[in-house]
């Protein structure tokens, strides 16, 4: 009788004594728990380097021509001129992903992202290699176990091939969420066997959008700055695109900031009615800068509760419809609320459908409106 007493003396002891380390863990990051917040210094004001080695529309596809064309050394001279400290650097691991064998990197395309990643940190600037695949890559993460452990090679090999590098300015990105929790976890695991001292990026499940950033718990990983996107609301940064939800390409001339009135009149040109009702709520939710101040408020206070950095990775409005003035206003906004609330950022993107930049028979023209509504600086040279 006496030993079972002890015996159960002794669990309670050891049952105490492991909610107290657990709270002190909950109450007391480890100590580098500060290092991925020292990092996020370093993405403060950044663009998505799109097109590139992602989403390459081009029926020739990722080719030789197209790295050395599409990005050049004058359009890295022209981001650090513009002002910004990063980009964030799209990449499709499908062209250099070898079935089976996923962790040898073919070396002439790994050449190819060699070189541009040096371009980028010669002229002083951060940059997050983000791994972007198409939608049949993504499928396959959905429906093969296997297919995962092979990612999870690729991501330790490129991982590895760049742990060299200065991890104050060079981020790996793990994203896109299709089982995503566990995969994440997975994928994260694989990037710190490879490079055990470099600051990790992640995301929520699903689109990356700041709801789902609310909805996950960190990663059990010191090391890691979390993002979000935020395009809210799409039927505004939207109007006018052929993807996403079908009707937003029959929506034009919705302005920013949103009053009912305005909404009803540019709802009138949506055939389907309650896709009409979208467009009506985006004038009855009225969004306005103090809007995009109660969305930046949740980020903050989810942030707060874990003690961990948070950036916001990719925002922006399509160009195609979109009335240039309102797209200037909402970004502005946007990025203003955004410093307002400690939130580095990275804006979508240089020089595509949402660039701060147009090119015109290949030569870089930064777009004023939107330079000025990121707070950066003209060049001296299209003053």
């Amino acid at each position: 009788m006496v030993q079972r007493i002890l015996s159960v003396l002794l669990l309670l002891t050891l049952l105490l004594g492991a909610r107290t380390i657990v709270a002190q863990t909950e109450s007391s990051p480890p100590a580098s728990a500060g290092l991925a917040r020292g990092r996020a210094a370093h993405l403060r004001y950044g663009i998505n380097l799109s097109e590139w080695f992602a989403q390459v529309f081009d029926p020739k596809g990722y080719t030789k021509e197209h790295f050395e064309a599409w990005t050049t050394a004058q359009d890295i001279a022209l981001i650090k001129e513009m002002g910004f400290d990063h980009v964030r650097l799209s990449v499709n691991p499908q062209p250099m992903f070898r079935h089976k064998q996923a962790d040898r990197i073919p070396a002439d395309y790994l050449g190819y992202l060699d070189a541009a990643v040096k371009m980028i940190l010669d002229r002083g600037l951060a940059v997050i290699i983000d791994l972007h695949p198409d939608s049949d890559f993504k499928q396959k993460l959905v429906s093969d176990n296997e297919f995962v452990e092979q990612f999870a090679d690729f991501w330790r090999a490129l991982a590895q091939h760049y742990s060299t590098l200065d991890p104050n300015l060079v981020f790996f990105e793990v994203r896109d969420g299709y089982r995503w929790y566990g995969i994440q976890a997975r994928l994260a695991a694989a990037i710190r066997e490879g490079a055990p001292q470099h600051t990790i990026i992640a995301a929520g499940a699903r689109w990356s959008d700041d709801d789902d950033l609310l909805f996950m718990e960190p990663l059990h990983d010191a090391n890691v700055i979390y993002n979000f996107h935020f395009y809210e609301p799409h039927v505004f940064t939207h109007q006018g695109a052929t993807w996403g939800e079908n009707y937003w390409h029959s929506v034009k001339s919705l302005p920013y900031p949103s009053t009912p009135a305005s909404a009803e009149k540019a709802a009138a040109t949506v055939p389907e009615a309650e896709k009409r009702l979208a467009v009506v709520r985006y004038g009855l939710d009225h969004w306005n800068a103090a809007r995009l101040d109660e969305e930046f408020d949740q980020v903050v206070a989810w942030a707060e509760r874990w003690n961990v950095p948070v950036t916001c990775n990719e925002f922006g409005v399509y160009r195609k419809t979109a009335n240039p003035q309102d797209r200037a206003a909402w970004i502005s906004d946007v990025r203003t609320s955004l410093e307002r609330h400690g939130i580095g950022w990275t804006m979508w993107d240089y020089s595509g459908g949402f660039a701060v930049v147009t090119k015109e028979n290949g030569k870089p023209v930064p777009d004023e409106l939107t330079v000025k509504a990121l707070g950066r600086t003209m060049p001296k040279a299209v003053h």
